[in-house]
């Protein structure tokens, strides 16, 4: 699910149901330890009865001393007729680079169900229930984002057969190794710096050239400013590849957004939440030197390239945590429905300026072919319009048939927030910049503080006109 340079794609729509791990999320950042004792009623595990079976979601771990575990679970699950609905595995990076975590969702008889949690827990370890709720975890302050680290591994060099690095070790072990940084990374901590080798530079200065010479003609104005400031301001060019600590120091005086290394492809859920705090995750390797105008996965010639000139300009940043803050709680299908209009938008979004149609889409502005494409007679193009967008078929394996034209960024985000006030959600959500935390408004009295606060704004830009009209 990506196309030709690395840009993230909407969630999956089939086959995982995210709310899952995200309780899961939830129930290990509250301290939750053990299992809490299963029972078919009250707070236990189960969360569907039917016809004599129970379905639940076990959560469970495994340590070196145990890597014959989950076969052993394989065992235990034909022994009671257990059907295992879904299965997620990880590594707990930041405990033990070896231990695994496993999260099941499956289906046994009611009577076994003691027994069954019982027979589990002597072959893995940590082993506990969770619920699944109506409102997926979402989190609350900026240092939750630590949690926010769900990677879909399917364009991983290890992993993916495909992928330009797949046969090369060398390239797969420096990888490896800068992926590291981002998961030891918690919030708080100063962003790695990676040092970067020749041959990297060398791939970072083919992209950076070729793209260079064509955006005075095809990327928006607001693009164009952004990289500018960023050439004189930060170091960037063809010769070497901007650090994160700096580029993060320059987006924040600009507009608030801060950057986060990041190991790979988030979940959308994961990704969007980062947006809502202003922060945008972003990976420091480099795509194989093979193939320097394609990447299979992001890497930090979009990243750096074709998102951070945007998020210098306010309206673009504004419109990007719009993005954000819609999603804190959604459904899975709103999420899917968000990350498909932020896929038509700060991916691939083209937009008109002074009746000449330009790209603002980072996945545009880091790819040469399908900026070219984009903006010649060959695609469909279509107003901006996030109803229509949200559910449009996306392509992700060549070049889009069709893009959305915004009039502006302006028109843009006050669409975006119609439409996100249709996302159904028993609250509102508020992002406080003295925090950097996310208000919930679901009380009263909340509602009310934030109407004083706003009211106090309002008075301030009162005053301010009444000088202006009185000088």
């Amino acid at each position: 699910m990506k196309t030709d340079n690395g840009v993230p794609p909407p969630a999956p729509s089939a086959g995982r149901k995210q709310s899952l791990i995200e309780d899961a999320r939830r129930e290990r950042g509250s301290g939750s330890t053990g299992s809490p004792g299963p029972s078919k009623f009250g707070d236990g595990p189960v969360f569907e009865e039917k016809e004599g079976r129970v379905t639940l979601n076990v959560l469970f771990a495994l340590g070196n001393e145990k890597n014959g575990g989950f076969f052993k679970t394989g065992k235990i699950f034909e022994t009671f007729e257990a059907k295992l609905i879904h299965i997620e595995s990880r590594h707990k990076y930041k405990n033990s680079p070896c231990e695994l975590e496993f999260y099941m969702k499956c289906e046994v008889n009611s009577s076994d169900l003691d027994v069954f949690i019982n027979s589990l827990k002597r072959v893995v370890d940590d082993v506990s229930c969770v619920h699944e709720e109506k409102i997926p975890w979402f989190p609350r302050h900026i240092k939750d984002l630590n949690k926010c680290n769900l990677l879909i591994t399917k364009f991983n060099p290890d992993m993916d057969e495909l992928h330009p690095g797949y046969s090369d070790p060398e390239y797969r072990k420096r990888r490896a190794f800068i992926s590291e940084l981002a998961f030891k990374y918690n919030h708080g901590d100063p962003l790695p710096i990676v040092h970067y080798t020749a041959e990297e530079i060398a791939t970072w200065r083919e992209v950076y050239q070729n793209l260079r010479s064509i955006y005075p003609l095809l990327a928006c104005r607001q693009f164009l400013d952004g990289l500018q400031q960023l050439e004189r301001e930060c170091g960037y060019g063809e010769d070497r590849i901007p650090q994160l600590r700096d580029v993060s120091a320059f987006l924040k005086e600009k507009t608030g957004f801060q950057l986060r290394p990041v190991a790979g492809l988030l979940s959308a859920r994961d990704f969007l939440a980062s947006l809502a705090f202003r922060v945008f995750q972003c990976t420091q390797y480099i795509r194989h030197s093979s193939a320097p105008m394609h990447s299979p996965e992001p890497d930090c010639c979009h990243e750096l390239i074709g998102h951070i000139p945007m998020l210098a300009d306010k309206e673009f940043a504004q419109f990007s945590q719009e993005i954000g803050l819609a999603s804190l709680g959604a459904s899975n299908e709103d999420i899917e429905k968000l990350s498909t209009l932020y896929w038509f938008t700060v991916e691939f979004g083209l937009c008109r300026q002074n009746g000449v149609v330009k790209a603002y889409g980072a996945g545009l502005l880091s790819s040469y072919g399908e900026l070219v494409y984009a903006l010649s007679n060959e695609p469909e193009y279509k107003p901006f319009n996030p109803e229509e967008t949200a559910v449009q078929p996306y392509q992700d394996q060549t070049f889009q048939p069709l893009y959305f034209v915004s009039e502006s960024f302006e028109d843009a985000k006050l669409k975006l927030r119609r439409y996100s006030a249709t996302i159904r959600r028993p609250f509102a959500v508020r992002y406080d910049p003295f925090t950097c935390s996310i208000e919930v408004l679901d009380q009263p009295c909340k509602i009310q503080s934030a109407l004083s606060q706003t009211r106090e704004d309002l008075k301030t830009l009162q005053c301010a006109l009444e000088k202006i009209s009185s000088s």
